[in-house]
């Protein structure tokens, strides 16, 4: 059975492609395995700033938040 493929909602089977149109096919796939991973990468980074962000404040000393917020009433 051969391979398709989806392209503006036309469907094509890759062995009538040219050589050089299922370069670009490969192309494609490889930029989205790409994009996906760096995707994947950006929420691991986000949520490792959200912890360290997270464990900063926790670190923060008690007396400083209690300043902030009477300076704020003021």
């Amino acid at each position: 059975m051969a391979q398709k493929i989806t392209i503006d909602g036309v469907e094509y089977d890759l062995d009538s492609l040219s050589e050089n149109a299922r370069a670009q096919v490969v192309n494609l796939r490889a930029t989205d395995q790409e994009l996906a991973r760096a995707q994947a990468l950006v929420a691991m980074l986000q949520t490792a700033r959200t912890t360290y962000a997270n464990a900063l404040k926790a670190e923060l000393p008690v007396e400083a938040d209690a300043k902030s917020k009477g300076a704020a009433k003021k």
